[in-house]
């Protein structure tokens, strides 16, 4: 290992299982201290039943073993980061343990999967609390720290890396609640990276395509691990990106959306203007829709919504 986040403190949350626990182990495997946190829900985001979070078996607690194992440092964290409590707790984890916060990973998340039709509203707010929400909280509370850093004269060298998805770039059938999250999540990446820039803060995005809980089940055979040969959807194949963008080799790298799967890097572009007519003056219902179908025709095609 290159030693790339020698001395760094890093926060992942939703650490405990997939993405976030390979992110864990990736950070610590190139000389991070970590703070793992996991709430040790089931993929619906409801309670895992009698083992509570301070069991020794909890994801959290697992992730931290294998830390340890390896030789690595890292404490668990098993707070609810989407209430204002439990995010503040997470900062507050860093700070008292190691002294410093350096870069947050936010990676927590769960699935409730439905037609639009059928989507309760619970769910839908259940799905956007921890996905958006989740991400706001511990991203405001760390910034306000180094925000803090800043005006005492010790400007920092911070990093976040928010989650989003392709079905936050895209949209995806049977997922409106997630996709609106995701997407969220992408704005909510532009704009923290504009404002806390003055900080010292870079602010980017990955949308993974990986095998997890909330994949494995959607996309079972795309989702596959193979016999033999590379294992594309392995999730420790978009943890080097992570770990890369909550380095300080990252430098001049902010406001960016990556998209990660096996061995494919992609840097997604978004909205952009494309064909425009000015007519200088008020058009009439006719008009206007004469001139849109003139203006589609010029326009590239939209990508394709997932499980269209």
């Amino acid at each position: 290992m290159s030693g790339i986040c020698e001395g760094r403190v890093v926060v992942v949350t939703g650490a405990g299982r997939g993405l976030g626990r390979a992110h864990a182990l990736a950070f610590a495997a190139e000389g991070a201290r970590l703070v793992v946190n996991d709430l040790g829900v089931r993929l619906d985001g409801g309670t895992p039943g009698a083992e509570g979070p301070d069991t020794p078996g909890t994801p959290a607690a697992r992730a931290v073993a294998e830390i340890h194992a390896a030789g690595g440092t890292a404490v668990a964290h098993h707070g609810d980061i989407a209430t204002p409590e439990g995010a503040a707790s997470l900062v507050t984890a860093a700070l008292d343990t190691y002294g410093r916060l350096d870069t947050l990973v936010n990676n927590a998340g769960f699935l409730r999967d439905r037609m639009l039709v059928n989507l309760d509203e619970d769910d839908w707010d259940a799905v956007l609390r921890v996905h958006l929400k989740g991400h706001f909280l511990p991203l405001r509370h760390a910034a306000a720290h180094w925000r803090a850093e800043t005006k005492a004269g010790r400007t920092p060298t911070a990093r976040i890396v928010n989650t989003a998805s392709g079905a936050g770039l895209l949209g995806s059938v049977g997922q409106a609640g997630y996709s609106a999250a995701k997407a969220g999540i992408v704005a909510l990446t532009l704009v923290a990276a504009a404002e806390l820039a003055r900080y010292g803060v870079q602010v980017n995005a990955i949308a993974p395509a990986a095998r997890t809980r909330m994949t494995e089940r959607a996309f079972a055979t795309a989702m596959t691990a193979p016999a033999t040969g590379f294992d594309a959807m392995a999730p420790e194949n978009v943890s080097p990106l992570v770990v890369w963008l909550g380095s300080a080799a990252s430098d001049g790298v902010t406001g960016r959306v990556f998209e990660a799967e096996g061995g494919r890097i992609t840097v997604m572009e978004g909205w952009r203007p494309g064909p425009t007519a000015d007519k200088g003056a008020r058009r009439g219902p006719a008009e206007a829709g004469e001139t849109v179908r003139k203006l589609l025709a010029r326009a590239e095609p939209p990508g394709a919504v997932y499980g269209a």
